[in-house]
């Protein structure tokens, strides 16, 4: 039984590293400047668009190309988040193994 209480320290350890990951992540700012600096967006690790700024000047341009430029900022700013959550999760969980996987 003794592996059992192994197994529970390093699932503690592991849901410490967790917690303390996902408040990097809530903590983490990631800024994005799309279109020549026209749209600026600053999101959290977890995604959340916390801020969005746009040139007055970028605003006065053709509805459509504004919208496309907006989709293409928000999905980079996703992208950028997703790639940092998914590093910083892997580093939490790194080196947690369950006997027999």
């Amino acid at each position: 039984m003794a592996g059992v209480g192994k197994l529970l320290k390093q699932a503690q350890k592991m849901q410490r590293g967790i917690t303390e990951a996902q408040q990097k992540l809530t903590d983490e700012r990631i800024e994005i400047s799309h279109g020549g600096g026209a749209i600026r967006i600053t999101v959290n690790g977890h995604g959340a668009v916390l801020a969005l700024n746009l040139d007055p000047n970028f605003l006065k341009e053709d509805k459509t190309f504004v919208e496309v430029a907006l989709v293409a900022a928000l999905q980079e700013a996703g992208d950028k988040a997703r790639e940092l959550h998914e590093a910083t999760m892997a580093k939490a969980t790194a080196g947690f193994q369950l006997p027999g996987f």
